[in-house]
């Protein structure tokens, strides 16, 4: 469990190679298959909330965001196979106590994503970051859209450094700012 906090640009692949080449660091490169759910009311999407199961390569993760202060996201996430083994163990988690209740009725897959990830971990200052370069499509309804994003990731530190390097990353490579996330731009696909 941890607040997540980041801040995603839109990009081109020249712009996602551009940026791979200039980087130093390890990279890790990771194939991800992102399946988003809701109940059949919406009750998580109607309070900001993110359900999802991603596999990573072959590791299965199950993970459940809300809000948090400051734009930021409270993140439970753990390993299993499923999400219907995943729910009553993020219940646990996460102090939210309606959520149960909420979820009583089962969820459905709405959405989704299929992308490859390259990250890495740098550091900025004070600050430990992953940049991470994703490509590949979102789903929903029957429908895909390209997906091309640089993502800055707080990992530790003062926000201020992942702004300040996010800002730093945008002026050399003219990114403009994604307020969308990933969950949301493949919902609206969903609902058309």
């Amino acid at each position: 469990m941890g607040v997540e906090f980041e801040i995603k640009f839109r990009a081109t692949p020249d712009v996602l190679a551009a940026i791979d080449q200039a980087v130093a660091g390890e990279k890790q490169v990771i194939s991800m298959e992102t399946t988003y759910y809701d109940t059949p009311n919406g009750d998580l999407a109607a309070r900001r909330y993110t359900l999802r199961r991603r596999m990573e390569n072959d590791n299965s993760v199950c993970t459940l965001k809300t809000p948090a202060e400051a734009g930021g996201r409270q993140e439970y996430e753990l390993q299993e196979k499923t999400i219907e083994d995943a729910i009553p163990k993020l219940c646990k988690l996460c102090p939210v106590a309606d959520l149960p209740r909420l979820l009583e009725k089962g969820v459905a897959p709405l959405c989704g994503a299929k992308f490859t990830r390259i990250a890495k971990t740098l550091s900025f200052g004070a600050c430990v970051l992953e940049l991470a370069l994703d490509q590949g499509i979102l789903i929903g309804g029957g429908k895909e859209i390209p997906l091309c994003e640089v993502e800055v990731e707080l990992k530790s530190g003062p926000r201020e450094g992942a702004l300040a390097y996010a800002a730093l990353l945008a002026e050399r490579y003219h990114l403009t700012q994604e307020d969308k996330s990933k969950f949301k731009r493949a919902r609206d696909l969903a609902q058309g």
